[in-house]
């Protein structure tokens, strides 16, 4: 007689199985959420940054509350301690993006642009876009400058004293006869016309047209850059 064989153990159907493979996450799905959440919260401290130029300049940075910065930025004040750890933080980060920007900028043109007057001509053109596209940074920068935190006083200076000296190099091709504090005298003039030009035509409750105020801007800073130097 045949012996009967001993019965298999059934195979766990697949649903039977653990479902600890099958719940994990794609990688891809991850990454695309976590970018995305990154832009958000990008776009947030950009909208935050923003708000606190306006509010800054109109009223001053001591007048202004992180209440006050949140409302203007479509969020609660305690929320804005996701993206700053205070007030004077949002300062910093206003102004030192600001300075590391005009630097970048300045580099990038100084790179691009061999011919000495025509670096120039684009580092003036650089600036009055910066002018006349961020009045209220230029107000702040002004006026608050002494509440940063000391190492924020610090590093701004720096970048802009690096700015500053893009602008020495390109006028020193230019004159080569003229002292570098006299070239450096003329660099800083020139901003003082460039940024106090829109600030004090909005200070006067009027508001000047790019398209008029650009050109004037360019010809007059120009002028001023590469005029000769006081005769003996």
């Amino acid at each position: 007689m045949p012996i009967a064989r001993p019965a298999q153990p059934s195979q766990p159907a697949p649903a039977d199985r653990p479902l600890a493979a099958a719940a994990q996450p794609d990688p891809g799905t991850l990454r695309a959420t976590g970018t995305q959440r990154s832009q958000a919260k990008e776009i947030r401290r950009q909208a935050l940054l923003t708000a606190a130029a306006s509010l800054f300049a109109v009223n001053g940075f001591n007048r202004v509350s992180l209440e006050d910065l949140g409302a203007a930025a479509g969020v609660s004040g305690p929320a804005v301690y996701r993206h700053f750890p205070g007030k004077q933080a949002v300062l910093g980060d206003l102004l030192l993006t600001v300075s590391r920007d005009l630097l970048a900028g300045g580099q990038r043109v100084v790179a691009e642009t061999t011919d000495p007057l025509a670096a120039l001509r684009r580092l003036v053109e650089f600036q009055v876009d910066f002018a006349l596209g961020k009045p209220d940074v230029i107000r702040v920068q002004d006026r608050d400058f002494s509440n940063l935190a000391k190492q924020d006083q610090t590093e701004v200076r720096a970048l802009q004293r690096n700015y500053v000296e893009l602008w020495v190099e390109v006028l020193a091709r230019l004159h080569p006869a003229i002292d570098a504090a006299e070239l450096r005298m003329r660099a800083h003039a020139t901003f003082g016309l460039i940024n106090s030009t829109p600030h004090s035509v909005r200070t006067h409750g009027r508001k000047i047209a790019p398209k008029t105020a650009r050109p004037l801007l360019e010809s007059m800073a120009l002028a001023a850059l590469t005029a000769d130097g006081p005769a003996a």
